[in-house]
Formats: structure tokens, C-alpha cells, sequence
């Protein structure tokens, strides 16, 4: 019998558990008294369970009563949410948003955004790759990802859509003790050559071959942002990191900046764009989110528009 009860009975118990009587039960749903008592005598025989006592002039919850009415409330909620599910994707919500970002995008930014994103969309499932140069826009070039997040690095297809977000400024860094740290003056690219720079890396083929501000023969490639972080406070290298991920380094003298005589190759700073293939553009939840990304970047400390 258990299997017939349904949710019509579920919110008839739920009306005249919170109203306190069947009539006020029937004027929130719109029936007559004697469809509400039938209805709530029916579920009542088949569930085994007397769930409300009649013998005074109101119906009171019994105890068991009292005992299933969060149970009708949680069953009620999910079928609710079921229905709005349902809604939002006949009307073309994503069943799941997947971004890749790229590692050197600021986390608090898209923190922030992601946590708007959640109450706006609190039924979409979100799926975050954080990755490197090529292995940033692989995921949307093979279609496993509505947008990724990148540098502006030659590698985009020229049949992406860009839209710019924000810029990242870069500075040159080694650990005080390293022998870099303590010339004096700006610092001549053959003497540079001399010592192991650590170059960000990534698995994909999208960046084999190719040399993103390479500046010394002596190189270490390393595909985690976070190593390359530890391994330059260590002192194994000197390289390339995003401001305002080494400015407390800076602050406290972990880290030194390197002044270069001539300069960056490319300039140090480096834009970051939204990127998302023309023929498949995203949905309504990934066109939010680039939006509220846009809104969001000013609070990236360093970043500049």
C-alpha cells in the first residue's frame, strides 16, 4: 500500500499540519473539507499510521504524525526541485557546466563569481579544470568544456570567440640566497643563461614545441603552478609568477624581484580572455557566468582591466 501514497496526499497532510484544521487545509488548496478529511483518511489507512486525532474540535497531530511531517516536507522539496530541473532544462539550461581554468587566473576571482553562480543556479552541477597553457583550451576545443579561462598565448584556434576579462602582471622572481638575487643593477640576459629558469609546462599538444618566455638554455619544466611556486622559494631556479600570487613572498622577503636590463620580450603583463568555440557557443548558465566573471574582475588584487 505504501507505494500508492502520492504526492497530492503528501501536501493535503502537509496543509493541515501547518494550518492546524482540515477547513483552513481546504481553503490553501482549493477543496472542500470533506475531499481534504477523505483524502487524509485514505493515506492514513495506507500507510498503517493514524496521523491525526480527531477527538476534539480540532485535528491534532499525533505523535507519529508530528514524526512524518519533516519526511512529507523533504519528499515534497525534492519533487519541487525535480520540477524546476526539469523546467530549467527543457528550457535549455545546461544538465552541467564544465570551464577550464587557467592556472594563472586569480582563484578569489572566480571564487567569487562561482559563488553567485550557485545561488543563481543551485541545480547546475559545475565541473573546474584548472590547467596550463594548451591543456586549458583542449577541454573546449574536444567539446568536454562550454569555456576555458586563458592567457593570450598563440595557441587559441582562430575560430574561438575571445572576450578579454582582465590582465595579470608577471614579475621575474628568485629566492634571496639565490646567486641572481644578489647582483645589483638590472641583470643582462647572458647572465641570465648562466642559472635554471622553471618554465610552467602542460601535458597537451596543443603547446609541444613551443616557447613562452623562455629566456635561459637551462630550464626546468614544471607543470603544477604551485610546485614551480615552492621550488623558487627553495631556491632551485629563478622564473616568471603571477603578482599577486608572490606579492606576500615579496612582502616578507621570501621571494626577490628580478630586474631585467632589457626588459620582458613580451611585456609583463598578460591578458586573460574568455574563450568558447563559434559553433558551439555555451548555454545560459556558462553565458551567466563569463557575464558575472566580467563584473568580478576588479576585485582581483593586481589585476588590471
Amino acid at each position: 500500500m505504501l507505494d500508492t501514497v502520492s504526492l497530492d496526499q503528501l501536501r493535503t497532510f502537509l496543509a493541515a499540519a501547518e494550518e492546524g484544521s482540515f477547513s483552513a487545509a481546504g481553503r490553501r488548496l482549493g477543496r472542500a473539507q470533506s475531499v481534504v478529511s477523505q483524502t487524509l483518511g485514505t493515506l492514513e489507512r495506507q500507510i498503517g499510521v493514524q496521523l491525526f486525532d480527531r477527538s476534539a474540535r480540532y485535528p491534532a497531530l499525533t505523535e507519529a504524525g508530528s514524526a512524518l511531517v519533516p519526511e512529507a516536507r523533504a519528499v515534497a522539496g525534492r519533487m519541487d526541485s525535480f520540477k524546476a530541473r526539469a523546467r530549467d532544462l527543457a528550457g535549455g539550461l545546461e544538465a552541467e557546466l564544465s570551464v577550464a581554468i587557467d592556472v594563472m587566473f586569480p582563484i578569489t576571482v572566480f571564487a567569487h563569481a562561482v559563488r553567485d553562480f550557485q545561488a543563481t543556479f543551485p541545480h547546475t552541477p559545475l565541473r573546474v579544470n584548472v590547467e596550463a597553457l594548451g591543456a586549458v583550451i583542449e577541454p573546449v576545443s574536444e567539446g568536454r568544456a562550454a569555456f576555458a579561462v586563458v592567457g593570450t598565448l598563440p595557441l587559441v584556434p582562430e575560430d574561438f570567440v575571445q572576450e578579454r576579462l582582465l590582465s595579470i602582471p608577471l614579475i621575474m622572481v628568485a629566492a634571496p640566497e639565490h646567486p641572481l638575487a644578489r647582483l645589483s643593477g638590472p641583470i643582462p640576459r647572458v647572465t641570465l643563461a648562466e642559472h635554471v629558469q622553471l618554465v610552467l609546462t602542460d601535458r597537451s599538444d596543443l603547446s609541444r614545441g613551443k616557447e613562452f618566455g623562455v629566456l635561459s638554455p637551462r630550464t626546468w619544466r614544471i607543470a603544477d603552478l604551485g610546485a614551480k611556486h615552492e621550488f623558487l622559494r627553495a631556491g632551485l631556479g629563478w622564473g616568471s609568477m603571477p603578482e599577486p600570487l608572490v606579492r606576500a613572498d615579496l612582502a616578507e622577503g621570501r621571494l626577490v624581484e628580478l630586474v631585467l636590463e632589457d626588459g620582458w620580450p613580451e611585456g609583463n603583463l598578460l591578458p586573460m580572455l574568455a574563450v568558447h568555440r563559434k559553433d558551439t557557443p555555451p548555454g545560459p548558465a556558462g553565458r551567466w557566468l563569463i557575464e558575472r566573471l566580467k563584473d568580478t574582475v576588479a576585485q582581483c588584487p593586481g589585476g588590471k582591466d
